[in-house]
């Protein structure tokens, strides 16, 4: 599973989702603006992904970019 970071109010967050919905894939949201250290740090590069061995891919990313980042 991959982490999302972004804001309820970032339409770039919903294109990153969509792209995600689009391969069918879960994910778990997090909010930044629900913490202070996450916004410092995400706050001009959402929305950022996260796989689960801690690698980040930043917007903007496409189906093809996505693909590859993906891939184990």
């Amino acid at each position: 599973m991959v982490t999302l970071f972004g804001t309820s109010a970032c339409h770039l967050c919903e294109l990153a989702e969509a792209l995600l919905a689009q391969r069918g894939m879960a994910f778990e949201h997090v909010d930044i603006s629900e913490s202070d250290e996450l916004f410092e740090r995400y706050g001009t590069t959402i929305p950022v992904l996260r796989r689960e061995d801690g690698a980040e891919l930043n917007w903007p990313f496409d189906q093809e970019m996505l693909a590859a980042f993906l891939k184990p």
